[in-house]
């Protein structure tokens, strides 16, 4: 079996994380999510508008996702990867280096998903201020 892992936000979800995690079951069979905590997501951008307990039950209860881990580090590790039996690591094209997936990067199972164009949790909040 092999286990895919991505790390998001998970703010306002929308069908961009969707088609995401469509995209992450490609590379496997088993789809680890890892959702960020507030305080880690309020460390390089704004306090997300759900918490972090609703957005863990969302995607917990996303039929795409086998497991999700709460509390997801930002910097991917060899020790993380090794963890949780992790075989590639899945992220946006919209980021395509970020030192949060350098060891990911290095070991070769660093894998991205195109980019959904139109939707974004930045945007929506957008969208409803105007």
């Amino acid at each position: 079996m092999k286990r895919v892992y991505s790390d998001i936000v998970g703010d306002l979800f929308h069908v961009g994380h969707i088609n995401m995690f469509k995209q992450a079951r490609e590379y496997g069979d088993y789809l680890i999510v890892g959702v960020h905590s507030d305080k880690t997501v309020e460390s390089y951008k704004r306090r997300p508008i759900i918490s972090e307990n609703d957005r863990y039950e969302i995607v917990k209860n996303c039929k795409l996702v086998d497991e999700v881990i709460i509390d997801a580090p930002l910097i991917i590790t060899q020790d993380y990867i090794k963890e949780n039996k992790i075989d590639i690591i899945i992220h946006g094209d919209d980021n395509l280096f970020s030192e949060n997936y350098k060891i990911p990067i290095e070991m070769g199972i660093m894998k991205y998903t195109k980019y959904t164009k139109g939707i974004s949790t930045s945007e929506i909040i957008e969208r409803i201020k105007k």
